[in-house]
């Protein structure tokens, strides 16, 4: 069964799109040079690119999971 797909799934990046911007945010944080506040609003979007590359790798794993289940069967 197919999962249904909300407004917000249609603007949520892919998984190697989400990682990659994630790093760039990572490499930002760590070179520092950035206002409290800019600093903060990049940890909050690293932690929802991080969030989303979760979602996606927890789907993989359903994924595979019932792909595995299917066999057995």
């Amino acid at each position: 069964m197919a999962e249904k797909s909300s407004p917000e799934d249609e603007h949520r990046p892919g998984y190697e799109d989400a990682r990659a911007e994630l790093v760039e945010v990572v490499r930002a944080l760590e070179a520092g040079g950035t206002t409290l506040e800019e600093s903060l609003v990049l940890w909050e979007r690293g932690e929802r690119l991080a969030a989303i590359c979760q979602d996606w790798l927890d789907g993989a794993r359903r994924r595979l999971e019932a792909a595995m289940g299917s066999e057995d069967g």
